[in-house]
């Protein structure tokens, strides 16, 4: 009943809606679940994988300007392309936390900061960086030739609560 409840809420963290293009209004306005399956018959993926696609025609040709010129309210992350950007969010956040965008985000305006779990995935993000770039620095964990790191899967493993028993 869990997942099935967070299905429906979804996922979000950095994604804008397009901002100083023609596309701005038309993001804004672009409601997932009118177009869509609800998250209960569609799997969250499928859902997800939706969204991508049509914000990903709405950036079209803009998809290797850093993140922060094509989408709005970019506070991390701001340099990668956006195209890259879509798919961070996509495969990254969304599988780690096992939900779909409008977790996050809200779904008429993905810029907007309003739901709290957008919020503390940006707290989650720098929270991220700070232990990534402390596991740099050690010198005594045994050698790892792709070097070691985290990631919001480390923890979270597929479900919103790290420490939840449904995995």
């Amino acid at each position: 009943m869990k997942r099935t409840h967070l299905a429906i809420l979804g996922l979000t963290v950095f994604l804008g809606t397009v901002a100083g293009t023609p596309h701005t209004a038309a993001l804004q306005r672009v409601p997932v679940s009118s177009t869509q399956a609800p998250a209960t018959t569609a799997s969250i993926q499928e859902t997800n994988d939706a969204f991508v696609q049509k914000i990903s025609k709405q950036i079209a040709g803009h998809e290797q300007e850093p993140a922060v010129k094509v989408f709005k309210n970019i506070q991390t992350l701001k340099t990668t392309p956006a195209g890259r950007f879509l798919l961070i969010m996509n495969r990254g956040y969304s599988q780690a936390l096992g939900v779909t965008c409008t977790h996050c985000h809200v779904e008429q305006d993905f810029s907007s900061d309003e739901k709290r779990p957008k919020r503390a995935a940006r707290e989650m993000a720098t929270m991220h960086r700070l232990i990534n770039d402390q596991l740099s620095k050690m010198q005594n964990l045994d050698p790892n030739p792709q070097g070691h790191f985290i990631n919001c899967s480390t923890c979270h493993r597929g479900t919103v609560d790290p420490l939840s028993s449904d995995r």
